[in-house]
């Protein structure tokens, strides 16, 4: 997996103009319901962010792409499940957790867009956070109030945190080489 992870990230470098798109795709998977679980897009998104720590990718752009993808991604996921409801919470993983389906539908229905907003954070969750949305009825302005903001902070704060760890490695480098 590591090495798989350094391949991408290297891609990435080496395709330097298409970061925001890629950054697009990234994050697109990461925010679309299920296929978040096979593609460990937020690990790839926190790499490409120490290429910004190098000098070899721009911010802005970077952000750009993953606030599109998460956005759209996230908004389809709400749609599978409006659309689908109950019928796309019974295939595929969540299965044989119908019973933790239900809770995290009632979340919805209790707290609402803030539900929404942790969605975006809390890993495990960012698999089906949306498609509970959808399936519980929350309306898509309901939805859009929260899951804008969340999809904007989401994809600054992941490449972000690659770029920060990455100034970090490079001060102790520095310190402890001399140079």
């Amino acid at each position: 997996m590591e090495a798989a992870l350094e391949h991408v990230v290297d891609f990435v470098r080496e395709n330097a103009a298409w970061a925001p798109y890629l950054a697009f795709l990234f994050a697109f998977a990461e925010t679309v319901a299920f296929v978040s679980i096979l593609i460990p897009s937020t690990a790839i998104l926190v790499g490409v962010g120490g290429l910004v720590a190098t000098g070899a990718l721009q911010m802005f752009p970077l952000w750009l792409g993953a606030s599109a993808g998460a956005l759209l991604g996230s908004t389809f996921s709400w749609w599978l499940g409006r659309r689908y409801g109950q019928s796309i919470l019974s295939v595929g993983p969540l299965a044989n957790q119908q019973a933790t389906v239900e809770r995290g539908k009632a979340a919805f229905v209790r707290f609402g867009p803030a539900a929404v907003l942790i969605g975006h954070f809390f890993g495990p969750l960012r698999a089906v956070a949306f498609v509970l949305a959808g399936a519980a009825v929350m309306s898509l302005l309901r939805f859009q109030l929260a899951n804008i903001p969340g999809s904007l902070a989401w994809a600054y704060l992941v490449p972000k945190s690659g770029e920060v760890g990455g100034d970090v490695i490079g001060h102790l480098w520095r310190g402890l080489s001399g140079g």
